[in-house]
């Protein structure tokens, strides 16, 4: 049996890393202890097993010491003011699945001849707020008076997903890790970022979070790609973020959902204030957090009594059960993005992907569910 010599403080930092503790650890592997100690060490398929269990790629605990991971994009996420210095192994893979995907998507369109996309990067952050979002709705034809038709926040949410779809943007949606239902990610730890490119911009929404507060994530990932810049972003609609960047986007994002002309002739402030939120949040189809903010953007709440009120909200939602996840084929398209799935299996029914390579992006094995895809996106031989 081969033995293989670790180095203790790699075990320690890929059990940390995974927010894991000895004694959740130690029940798949009771050596643990030891194997920190150096008093045993662990064979080869122990090791592999303990890779699978911390979320670790394997080569790293070959190293010699822990290494530094930093996120591949600008990091604007903070809690309580201060930066968050490490990343999950959740939100990393998630990350590179996506940068993985974009570059996919990037050559296809590229070899099909495809031109830049007008809108990306064509704004700065001194484009006035106003104009950003006006613009932004009529090239999405985001209509607030269509969403105020529509029934549900999921529906609103499907629509605005679409919008962007048809401009060529990839927006994927997902609360998982790639496929693994096993592997939740935590709307607490991040709800969103971007990845810009001219000919191939990914928009990440973090499935988990609420559908009403996926809309701002969205609308905020979509300022940063009109901005051309790519970031992982801190959507709390409450701060007004020290990053120039974040402030602009959290701006564009708020005029875009809930204009503040139109709210001031809606808001009645001789309302109740619990009912007056949930009632702008149905006809805006945004999160009652937005609304409350913007009823501070317009005088009708003191910087105090928004943050009461929004600690309160933010209380209750978070008690709120989660959605079912619903039909696998149905969501696996709005996972990856649509524009991204048609165009991968396509490609590949035409021979130009491997399936091999075409299985691998979308995150799964088996041929029978590919070929469901394909029936699914209208997309066969």
């Amino acid at each position: 049996m081969t033995r293989v010599a670790v180095e203790p403080a790699l075990l320690r930092w890929a059990r940390e890393r995974a927010e894991l503790d000895v004694a959740q650890l130690s029940k798949r592997f009771p050596k643990l202890l030891e194997w920190e100690s150096r008093t045993v060490q662990p064979t080869l398929k122990q090791l592999e097993e303990f890779a699978r269990a911390t979320h670790a790629p394997v080569g790293y605990l070959f190293l010699p010491e822990p290494p530094v991971e930093n996120i591949p994009i600008p990091d604007f996420r903070t809690v309580d003011n201060a930066h968050i210095a490490h990343p999950s192994p959740d939100l990393l893979e998630t990350i590179y699945i996506c940068e993985q995907r974009q570059e996919w998507y990037r050559d296809f369109a590229r070899a099909a001849g495809d031109a830049a996309l007008p809108f990306a990067g064509s704004f700065t952050v001194q484009t006035a707020i106003g104009t950003a979002a006006a613009t932004i709705r009529s090239v999405l034809q985001f209509d607030a008076e269509r969403r105020r038709t529509l029934p549900t926040w999921s529906e609103a949410l499907r629509e605005f997903i679409a919008q962007a779809d048809e401009l060529g943007i990839l927006v994927m949606c997902s609360g998982i890790v790639g496929s693994n239902t096993h592997r939740k990610l935590d709307p607490q730890e991040f709800r969103g970022f971007a990845l810009a490119d001219p000919l191939a911009p990914v928009i990440f929404i973090n499935g988990a979070d609420t559908r009403s507060a996926q809309m701002f994530t969205l609308a905020h990932e979509l300022a940063h790609v009109w901005l051309g810049q790519s970031a992982l972003s801190d959507v709390d609609a409450r701060y007004v973020p020290d990053q120039a960047v974040e402030r602009w986007c959290n701006s564009v994002a708020a005029e875009l959902l809930v204009p503040i002309d139109t709210l001031r002739q809606e808001y009645r402030d001789s309302e109740d204030l619990a009912a007056e939120t949930n009632r702008l949040a149905r006809r805006f189809k945004v999160s009652t957090l937005v609304i409350l903010r913007r009823i501070h953007d317009v005088g009708g709440l003191t910087r105090e009594e928004l943050w009461e009120a929004y600690d309160a909200e933010l209380a209750r939602l978070r008690a709120l059960p989660s959605g079912a996840g619903g039909n696998f084929y149905l969501t696996l398209p709005a996972r990856v993005s649509k524009r991204f799935a048609r165009a991968l299996v396509s490609s590949t029914l035409e021979g130009q992907t491997l399936y091999r390579d075409a299985l691998r992006m979308l995150g799964f094995s088996k041929m029978r569910t590919f070929d469901e895809l394909g029936r699914t996106l209208g997309v066969t031989l």
